[in-house]
């Protein structure tokens, strides 16, 4: 199979913030903490830095710093 390096991974491509937001919460962990779209919010305004011009999200870029940021930040939503 050759690889086209024009092709996107599933965990790179653009998400809408209820996207992002469904399937994080989907594949974390039972006992994980759950984000939430007040969360996620949060999360971009405090990180602006991270986010392009349209303000997408993608798993491979923003769920290992959500996950280390969650914990940290969700009970003073």
């Amino acid at each position: 199979m050759k690889y086209n390096s024009h092709e996107i991974k599933s965990n790179e491509r653009p998400l809408s913030l209820i996207q992002f937001l469904e399937s994080f919460n989907k594949n974390m962990p039972p006992n994980f903490m759950q984000a939430t779209k007040e969360l996620l919010l949060k999360f971009r305004k405090e990180h602006e830095s991270l986010f392009r011009k349209d303000n997408s999200w993608s798993l491979d870029h923003h769920r290992k710093k959500l996950i280390d940021w969650l914990p940290r930040n969700s009970d003073n939503t």
